[in-house]
């Protein structure tokens, strides 16, 4: 039997009322793709209707995470060619077929992208605006919607990263600034992403924060210069202009522009030396037997590969 060419890829947790309809449109759009669920320790029938609906499940025992079941995932799917899509009715299977094009057309991954309408409040709104400013002057690259879970990307590229993922539900984010650095070519397709079916399981704080945390983690992995350098001038500055005041006002240079000043190029040599450690990561991934095209990952090739139960459908 032939490999398919197209995975696609949908993490789900409680998301049998949306699968029921989500499901059978996705089976039409593309009735020749490998469909996988990533049942994530749900508690409802989410695994008895997607098998109903034949499609390949992976359950996983207890609830691992989005970023998890996302993993598990890639590491099952066959195809070439990896679609992820939200199990909860928000991404369009009729979008897809936008997002195939470009990875035709030679680019390694395509994002879509949410309009303003598509967010689920103005508060969510701003908060990922934020990031992908935040995100665009890490990477240097226009980043127009940092958060997306609607994605396609080259299975073998996808998988270059997927010790870098986190199991929560920053994956996008891990992900995109991960090709980024890499030098892989990575477009935008605007969508407009409907209301969610059910309820979500996105805290709008605390994951809030913890985006926040990974932008600046993978920031420092990505461009820790553009990081530091910031810091680093701003505490010169600060000690250029302490040891101004107190030169005019007292005559003299004193301990406190002293510190400031050493503060300030001990962050430029951390920045410099993470740099160093970046470069090098990179350079010796690039190096690496690349994965082969399709087919399941080996064991041991997974060190964070999460107990699951698979079950094929016949």
């Amino acid at each position: 039997m032939n490999k398919p060419n197209l995975s696609i890829i949908l993490p789900a947790k409680n998301e049998a009322d949306g699968l029921k309809s989500f499901l059978p449109r996705l089976r039409k759009q593309y009735p020749d793709a490998e469909i996988i669920v990533v049942n994530d320790g749900s508690t409802d029938n989410t695994a008895e209707v997607c098998l109903s609906n034949g499609v390949f499940v992976v359950t996983h025992p207890y609830s691992m995470g989005n970023g998890a079941a996302i993993k598990s995932g890639a590491r099952h799917a066959s195809g070439e060619i990896l679609v992820f899509m939200d199990a909860d009715g928000q991404h369009q299977p009729e979008d897809i077929p936008r997002l195939l094009t470009h990875i035709h057309n030679g680019y390694d991954m395509a994002v879509g992208a949410r309009d303003g309408d598509s967010q689920a409040s103005k508060a969510r709104g701003f908060g990922n605006a934020l990031y992908n400013r935040l995100a665009s002057y890490m990477t240097g690259h226009t980043v127009k919607d940092l958060t997306s879970g609607f994605r396609a990307a080259r299975a073998e590229k996808f998988r270059e990263f997927l010790h870098l993922l986190p199991n929560g539900f920053s994956y996008p984010t891990t992900c995109t600034m991960a090709f980024f650095r890499s030098g892989y070519s990575v477009v935008y397709e605007p969508i407009t992403a409907p209301k969610r079916i059910g309820k979500s399981h996105l805290n709008i704080t605390k994951d809030g924060f913890r985006f926040l945390l990974i932008i600046f983690k993978i920031g420092t992995l990505h461009s820790p210069l553009k990081l530091f350098l910031p810091i680093s001038l701003s505490f010169f500055a600060l000690g250029m202009a302490y040891y101004l005041n107190t030169l005019i006002s007292v005559g003299r240079f004193t301990n406190m522009s002293a510190l400031l000043l050493s503060t300030s190029v001990l962050i430029f040599l951390i920045g410099l030396v993470s740099e160093q450690i970046t470069s090098l990561i990179y350079n010796q991934g690039n190096t690496a037997t690349p994965l082969p095209l399709g087919g399941k990952i080996a064991e041991d090739a997974c060190d964070e590969r999460a107990p699951h139960t698979a079950q094929p459908v016949a």
